[in-house]
This record gives C-alpha cells, structure tokens and sequence, in this order.
C-alpha cells in the first residue's frame, strides 16, 4: 500500500497507509497459486478461506469476496490494518519461497473497504433459540464472540465499562493506523444482529456477578488493561504515564484537541517511551503527532524488537529516535520528569524465545533528557471482576485458566482474548473468541451447530 510523506502525516492523525486501487488489487490477486493444500489458511487464527476471497477479487467480484471472508471473520477491515499476517497466512504462502507472497492482509482490507463503502450486509442469524448470554467486554474478544453467538440465535448483552465500545480498537490503537470510522462501521453490523450493547456497565461493580449468573453464560472477554511498569525510582512524577493511560487520553479522551476536550497531557517538547512493540511504536508516534520529539529506548537489539517491520520503518520516517540495548534505571525530578538515567545492556544467553537475555553493564550510564515517559513494557488481565468470580481458576499472572475450547472451571463462566493470554494479537484474541462462542452453544443448546 501507499504511505502518505512521513512529513505530512506527522502533522494529523489521518490513515498512513492509502490502501489498494482495484487495478492494484486485481493484479496482485492474479498472482495466487490456488494452492490445492493452502498452507494459509492453516495459518490464520479464524480460518479465511484465503485462496477463495483472493479469486474473487481476481475475477473483480470484490463483494463477493468481501462476504467469503465475512463468513469467517465479522472484522475484515480491522483485521486487514493490524493482523500480523507476514507471520501467519503470508509466512505459510508457497510464493514466498522463490519471490513475495501474496499480500493477503492488504486484499483482506480492500475487500472489507469495498464493501464498506458500497453497503454492509449483515451475517444470517439463526432462529430464536430463547437462551441469553452476557458477554462481558466490547474489545476484538467481545465482540467476535457476540457475533457469533447473535448468529446462532441467542439473545446476547454486551457490557462494556467505558463509555465507547471497542477496547483496544478504540481506546489504543491510533487512529492512523486504524480509523475509528472503521471500528464503528464493523462494531454497528455485530449490533445490527440484535446484540445488545450497555456503555458504562462496570461488570463486576455497578453489575454484581449475581446478576452475570443469572443468564444461561457468560462470557469473559475483558482483555489486558492492567499496565506493568518497571519499579523503578521517578515512577510516581509528574508526566509518567503507562502507554494505556497515555493512548486512551489521545484516541478515547481527545487530549489532542485540548482545549476543546479537557483531558490534558503533560506539557511535551521530548518524549521517552520504554518498550519496543506495538504498543511502544503507536505511543511513540503518536505523541510525534502531539509535537514533540521522541526517543525510544529498547533493552535489546534493533534486530529484536517486537513490534512489526512496518511500524518500526514509520516510527523512524516519522522521525523517532532509537537507542538500542539500554534500559532505563531511574526518572529524574522533584515534582517532574527532567529525564531518564539508563543503563546499557549486554546480550547474554538466549531465553526461550531465542531471544539474548539482556545484562547490565556495570557503570556504564548515561542521561536522556525529557519532560514525559511512556512506559510501554507490556500488560495484564485486569483484576477487578475476575477475583469476584469465585470458581474461576487464575493463572500466575492472573489470567483466567481455560481450556482449548474456552471453558473455565466455572460451568456457566467461558473466557476468550487477552484475559486468557495475557497481552496478545488482535487477531488471536478472535480466534480465542470463535471457539469460546462455539462451546457456548455446545453447552446451551447441544447438537444445534
């Protein structure tokens, strides 16, 4: 796809990335294979039938192909913008051996923009089937699985604590990357399907979990809101922020257009954001956005940052700086930030993810200087409703315990997406979301399916 000049776009909030033209995405499509035994399909989490919608958009039957992944997938346009797919579906296709793969997240966004533009048509629900299901959490977990579960004839109520839904999609993904219009769009067809959507419902509190239990399940899908910050001295200074505070005050709360919105930041000329994936990459570029310059500092190599190719390529264009194997030992002040004193890393032994270990170097520091830090260092579940429910088994880092099939050890209780994993893809989290919805309806109305 096109990019905007990295000059321009650092100026606005508006889309990077200017998608495919149809003459663009009928040739590209024209390079499938149609595999017989389609290694990307077996690498996507919600099982697109890839070779499918990508023929049709061949053929230039661009709505019917939109509607051959919508039978898999009820959020095409997101999952085109911010699925990993160059470690999925891409990785598995037969032409990246020889050449590049087909670019099979980009046909997925055309197909899905298409038929935005040209009119939704809403998934076939089945008949009544009389059962009610609480699903808690409007993020990618929540809202799949209400979909699914809407198309299976059950009455489905989604509560969601925040005043808008779509999680992350809405609250922490940048709208650069992924327009709201977009999340709007794909959240108002799963509602379309009769699920009922309560804004400003804290499940757990201003919903007690007795009332949860009176439906025929419940569905956690509350995700990983639960920031993790290093422990380090400065933390509690003026102008630090998680990365989860941090985005939700721009893309949810507006503070971009303070003061017409009043949810400020802190002043910010230099920026520090700590971490090095996605999450690091959307804080650090969107707060370029705001003006100011940005350093980001990494405890490992360049060659080891997890975010994507892509959005570590437009963090640096956009002018973000990087400062590799150094991690941060203590944020400087009285009342507020001044800067940050690191420390450089030396990797050591490689972990399980093949990955070297990161080691301090003795003495040798150094001082970066800035009125804001963004701790972007990963997250967790968050721990407010799911230690009320007693009879749901907890994992060590306070994810709910689940089977493959999404069942807890609650009978009536079924989890999906981050608060299962913690911190993970959208896309996973979908996939997650499928298979809990499926054991739903096994359980509520067996045979059914």
């Amino acid at each position: 796809m096109g990019d905007r000049p990295a000059d321009a776009r650092i100026k606005d909030f508006e889309e990077v990335d200017t998608g495919m033209t149809p003459e663009e995405a009928r040739e590209e499509a024209a390079r499938c294979l149609q595999c017989k035994k389609p290694g990307c399909v077996d690498g996507c989490p919600v099982n697109i039938d890839i070779p499918a919608f990508i023929s049709c958009i061949a053929g230039g039957e661009f709505g019917k192909a939109a509607a051959s992944i919508r039978t898999q997938n009820l959020l095409p346009a997101i999952c085109g913008r911010v699925c990993p797919q160059e470690t999925q579906c891409e990785e598995l296709c037969i032409l990246g051996k020889k050449e590049k793969p087909i670019r099979i997240g980009q046909l997925e966004r055309f197909a899905a923009d298409h038929e935005r533009k040209t009119g939704l048509t809403s998934p076939i629900r089945k008949l009544d089937s009389g059962r009610r299901v609480a699903v808690i959490g409007s993020g990618p977990a929540g809202i799949v699985a209400a979909g699914e579960l809407a198309k299976e004839g059950h009455h489905v109520v989604m509560f969601e604590s925040l005043h808008l839904p779509g999680g992350v999609l809405t609250y922490g993904i940048p709208s650069f990357r992924l327009p709201k219009d977009v999340v709007k769009a794909e959240i108002d067809l799963i509602l379309d399907m009769g699920v009922e959507l309560r804004l400003n419902h804290f499940a757990g509190k201003s919903v007690p979990v007795s009332e949860l239990l009176e439906y025929d399940a419940v569905l956690l899908a509350t995700g990983a809101g639960l920031p993790y910050f290093m422990g380090i001295p400065g933390e509690n200074l003026n102008g630090v922020y998680s990365a989860n505070e941090f985005l939700t005050r721009i893309n949810l709360m507006h503070a971009d257009r303070f003061p017409v919105f009043d949810t400020p930041v802190a002043r910010m000329s230099r920026v520090i954001v700590v971490g090095g994936g996605n999450v690091a990459m959307d804080a650090a570029r969107t707060a370029r956005r705001m003006g100011a310059k940005v350093t980001l500092v990494y405890r490992r190599r360049e060659e080891d940052l997890p975010a994507r190719a892509a959005e570590t390529c437009h963090a640096k264009e956009e002018g973000v700086e990087f400062i590799t194997c150094a991690n941060p030992a203590r944020i400087l002040g009285e009342q507020a930030v001044t800067g940050v004193e690191c420390i450089r890393m030396q990797m050591c032994q490689l972990d399980g993810s093949g990955r070297p270990v990161p080691e301090p170097v003795d003495g040798d520091t150094f001082t970066i200087d800035g009125d804001v830090v963004i701790q972007a260092i990963g997250q967790g579940p968050n721990p407010v409703l799911v230690r009320e429910l007693h009879g749901v088994e907890l994992g060590r880092a306070g994810n709910v315990v689940t089977g493959e099939d999404g069942r807890t050890s609650h009978p009536k209780i079924f989890a999906a997406g981050d608060v299962t994993t913690g911190a993970a893809t959208v896309i996973l989290a979908m996939g997650g979301a499928k298979q809990a919805a499926r054991s739903v309806c096994e359980i509520l109305v067996p045979g059914r399916r």
